[in-house]
């Protein structure tokens, strides 16, 4: 006999958020924490998903990673493609996003405050630590996962936020879905490019469609390491020194050594704390300095006997300063550093590395992607191409890929959607977690504390699909 998942218990506006009680919507990813009340444009409260640790304790937040302590050691609890994987420290490190900026911890017995502390007082103690442990009590969570989240991650998601946390109410959706949503839209081609990972998603009717989900590591921290191979490779080598080890400056002309007066430590920070400043130093370099070679063609193709970086060598530089003084104005070197996401052949890799396949770059993860679909919907989703994630502000980055669709797919009608505004195109999913968690058809969707008691972790795959 099949078990019906719709409780017996009626909602209630306390249950699910209504007017008066907000929902939260927390979106995790490898490179920062975003959370924020649903109905709100952008995410109160964004955190690095990065925190350090200092004689085993745990440090959360912008000041406290970017702070250079004696020993300080830098860890990321994801994995490289955005799944959990080490759950201790995401549950606090999420926990700290929210409590810190949002909530705040929820205040416990003063009987148990340390100023009026009774040795035979163990149950109040116990109640007060039990209030402060529940800091989402009265706010509905609604959670972002990858289109690849393995089902295990998936409950031990509802088992933090309504067993641990104690939220009244709790659901689950897909990033690539979320930011179709953002973007207006029920059906679309999303094409997520983050810190780690950049993936092609189709979407169709509000669903997405797994079998069409690909995935390769050619993302922001794929153009870094190309930024940083683009400094070795140079003559003389180009040294990147991070924010922290530079005390003063002096202004030097462009391609001088620099002349700086740099700090030294007694105790220095962990190295990983330093790969994670230079990363910084990195993100302002791909912001101010890559840009990505528009088309037509690949950059190493051309028309006649002139060739793409010939035309590219003929566009004025763009000038950057390195934290300590050192400055240089970029040619046609700039465009080289972000080619390989489209062209595997331009990607620069260590002798010792393994090279770049074409199979991993975005016109190969989109021809991939579609393949994998009924091609009935493939016209659909080549009009509706949604572009989201921090990576795909390079400059440059729609023009190219809705040159690379075109020479893909001669004939087809293709439209690029892709947000002018920072924010949005930052925060998609989230966005558009925060839509679909405040509109008030929404409110039959949540899975309630009572449905989850009542029907166990299945319900999560019968509510979530």
């Amino acid at each position: 006999m099949t078990t019906v998942l719709n409780s017996s218990i009626p909602p209630s506006n306390t249950e699910y958020g209504g007017d008066e009680i907000s929902a939260i919507v927390l979106d995790a990813g490898y490179s920062s924490v975003r959370a924020g009340f649903a109905g709100e444009d952008v995410p109160k409260s964004v955190v690095p998903s990065y925190y350090g640790t200092v004689s085993s304790k745990l440090l959360f937040g912008d000041n406290s990673v970017h702070t250079p302590l004696p020993g300080l050691s830098i860890q990321n609890p994801m994995a490289l493609d955005g799944t959990v994987e080490d759950w201790n420290t995401a549950e606090k490190l999420w926990q700290y996003a929210i409590t810190s900026r949002l909530t705040n911890a929820r205040a416990g017995n003063p009987a148990t405050n340390g100023l009026n502390d009774a040795l035979d007082d163990v149950d109040l103690r116990q109640d007060a630590m039990s209030e402060i442990e529940k800091p989402m009590a009265e706010h509905p969570l609604f959670m972002t996962e990858p289109g690849w989240n393995p089902v295990k991650a998936r409950e031990l998601c509802i088992e933090i936020a309504l067993e641990d946390w104690g939220c009244p109410a709790f659901w689950m959706g897909r990033n690539a879905m979320l930011a179709a949503y953002s973007a207006g839209k029920a059906s679309a081609l999303v094409v997520d490019v983050g810190a780690s990972t950049l993936s092609v998603t189709p979407v169709h009717d509000g669903f997405v469609l797994r079998k069409g989900v690909v995935k390769s590591h050619l993302a922001g921290d794929f153009v870094s390491q190309q930024a940083r191979r683009l400094f070795a490779t140079s003559q003389p080598a180009i040294r990147l020194v991070p924010h922290y080890l530079v005390s003063s400056k002096s202004p030097v002309d462009a391609g001088a050594p620099a002349n700086a007066v740099y700090r030294t430590f007694a105790e220095p920070p962990h190295e990983s704390f330093r790969q994670l400043e230079e990363e910084r130093v990195m993100t302002e370099f791909k912001e101010s300095v890559v840009q990505i070679w528009g088309g037509p063609g690949r950059l190493t193709g051309g028309q006649g006997s002139t060739t793409n970086e010939e035309v590219v060598k003929g566009f004025p530089g763009r000038p950057f300063e390195m934290p300590d003084g050192w400055n240089q104005v970029f040619g046609w070197e700039r465009f080289r550093v972000a080619e390989g996401i489209f062209d595997a052949k331009m990607a620069m890799t260590a002798p010792e590395a393994a090279p770049i396949s074409p199979d991993q770059t975005l016109p190969s993860l989109i021809q991939a992607s579609l393949n994998a679909v009924d091609p009935d919907i493939r016209p659909h989703l080549l009009v509706n191409v949604v572009v989201t994630g921090g990576s795909s502000l390079l400059y440059g980055f729609t023009e190219r890929l809705n040159t690379e669709l075109m020479q893909i797919y001669p004939g087809s009608r293709i439209r690029v959607s892709a947000p002018g505004n920072t924010a949005e195109r930052k925060f998609g999913s989230w966005i558009g977690g925060s839509i679909l968690a405040s509109l008030g058809t929404f409110h039959q969707l949540w899975i309630s504390k009572a449905e989850y008691e009542e029907h166990g972790i299945a319900i999560l795959e019968k509510r979530c699909k």
